[in-house]
Parts: C-alpha cells; structure tokens; sequence
C-alpha cells in the first residue's frame, strides 16, 4: 500500500446520497459487501457507473482470456504499478481462477522466473512492455499467438485487461484506497 491513509474517504452507507446509494447497487449483495474501491468511487457516481460497464467486461465471461490468465495479467500489472489493493483482491480472485500460491508468488518475479511455461511467460512479459512502453513489440506479438496460442481476440483482452487494470492501479495507488477487512496486505507491496 502506497499510503497509509486514504486521501479519499470510502463512503459508508449512512454518508451516500441517493446518486452514490444507486451507483452503489449493482456492487451489494457479495459475501463481504460492498469494496473500498467502489465506496471511493462513490464520490463520483457517474464515472462509477461508467467504470462499471467496462469492468464487467474484463472480469466476465465475454473476455475471450481464461480467467486463469485474465488474473495472471491482472496480478502482474497489479505488481508493476505497485498497487496493493489489486494485488490484495486479485490474490483471492486468482485462487478462485486457479492460480497456486506458488505461482502467485512468482508473478512477482516475471516472465523470466524459473518455472513458467512459454505461455505463461510471455503473458507477463506483454503486460511489463505493456505498462513500460504502452507498446507490445512485434516478437512479443508474434510470441502471445505462437506460444500462448492467443487468437487475435485474445491478444486484444491482454492489452484491455492490462490497460483496465493499469488505470484501476493508478486510482487505487493516487486515492489511498484502503484494504478492505478481509484482505491481507502484501509486504512486498507496501511502501
């Protein structure tokens, strides 16, 4: 976690107005409520309702990525913009997908650590040009069809999903969103 404190306040209930409760109403009803990040965007209820619509893509079933490496993209980036929130969240949802704690681990480490596969590897090694250079080079292209067996759709998700995540990084990082009380904080993560 980049701060220890918020600089903007995740809302509680007693705090919305009736534009923020509505923006709020499709993030009720989970096991652990409604998430820091959704009671911070609160503050801006038409952009949270936006940001909804675009999410819901990335995390759902029309992704064209598995979800094992939709959270392998997601987990990188989260380490590359240093964004312990996403890592936090991404860390459960990635078991949910499939991802070993020992993988998991290793995602921080990247595309070159022992034990990825060629698909895998080069997976993080788009998403690390990706947030570096805003750029997949040609062989790292070449390589997502070639040793990932990505289609062209596919290939576009990993640019979507590391730039959804990207931008969700730099909110999370810039508002100070805080852990949400079923989350564990990652060392390696915090500031």
């Amino acid at each position: 976690m980049r701060l220890s404190r918020p600089r903007i306040p995740a809302l509680a209930d007693h705090e919305l107005n009736d534009e923020q409760r509505k923006a709020l109403e499709p993030y009720r009803g989970g096991e652990y409520g409604v998430f820091n990040i959704f009671r911070t965007f609160a503050h801006a209820p038409r952009p949270l309702r936006r940001f909804g619509f675009w999410a819901g893509y990335i995390l759902g079933r029309h992704n064209s990525l598995p979800p094992r490496e939709r959270e392998l993209v997601i987990l990188r980036v989260g380490v590359v913009c240093r964004a312990g929130y996403e890592w936090a969240q991404h860390v459960v949802i990635g078991r949910d997908a499939g991802l070993t704690d020992e993988e998991i681990e290793r995602i921080k480490a990247g595309a070159d650590a022992q034990g990825w596969s060629a698909a895998d590897s080069i997976l993080l090694r788009a998403v690390d040009e990706l947030v570096g250079d805003h750029f997949i080079t040609d062989a790292t292209w070449a390589s997502l069809a070639d040793d990932a067996g990505l289609d062209d759709r596919q290939r576009m998700d990993v640019v979507f999903t590391t730039g959804q995540y990207t931008q969700v990084s730099m909110m999370l990082n810039t508002f100070g969103v805080q852990l949400d009380e079923f989350l564990v904080a990652d060392p390696d993560l915090t500031t």
